[in-house]
């Protein structure tokens, strides 16, 4: 029997975000039990918030080491190819949200050479080189959704929305479920939101 074709999904993240890392491993449990695809694309919280008046100073103390891990990201992407993109940002966020380790250039060359990548690339962190395609690259994930939201975003047949965030990560027949529930809202005709209040934090396990 030949193999079904997979769904191709496209997912733009920010490494430092939790919610947006919960939604990634989802992603990766979904692969194993629905036939999808999913295609990495970097945004930026530090981009979409970087005007943004009135933000708790603890939030922009993080979004302040928010800049370096998605340059390094693009950067690896502008010169290694968007497939380095997912190895890349799963060493990164094991690190980052997994093992609390600090977002400095320690963290993100270990990653880059678990990613089998050169440990120059770290340079990006301080530069601003990248960040033209830094910010096109977050412009075509979030023009896809408004700028009211956040990361993740996740685009399937010519849909695109904001999230899931949940907490913990789905697994199993759990993943397969959300899934099926996502493409039935994408394939509803003028669906936007449902929402509730987070009362959960995110938990990694």
């Amino acid at each position: 029997m030949a193999e079904q074709e997979r769904t191709r999904v496209d997912f733009w993240f920010d490494p430092i975000c939790p919610w947006a890392w919960i939604a990634s491993r989802w992603m990766h449990e979904v692969e194993k039990v629905r036939p999808v695809q999913t295609f990495w694309h970097v945004m930026s919280l530090s981009v979409l918030n970087e005007d943004k008046e009135g933000l708790p100073e603890r939030y922009r103390e993080l979004l302040k080491t928010g800049w370096g891990p998605v340059r390094v990201c693009i950067a690896a992407e502008q010169q290694y190819g968007p497939e380095v993109l997912g190895p890349l940002y799963t060493a990164l966020g094991t690190r980052i949200h997994q093992e609390k380790a600090p977002r400095d250039r320690e963290t993100v060359v270990s990653a880059l050479a678990e990613a089998g990548l050169p440990p120059g690339l770290a340079d990006a962190m301080d530069s601003t080189e990248f960040d033209t395609a830094l910010r096109a690259s977050h412009a075509d994930g979030i023009e896809r959704v408004g700028y009211e939201v956040g990361t993740p975003i996740i685009s399937v047949n010519g849909t695109s929305v904001f999230g899931p965030v949940v907490s913990p990560i789905p697994r199993g027949e759990a993943a397969a479920r959300l899934w099926d529930g996502v493409l039935l809202i994408a394939g509803t005709d003028g669906f936007f939101e449902l929402k509730r209040s987070r009362t959960r934090d995110p938990i990694f396990d």
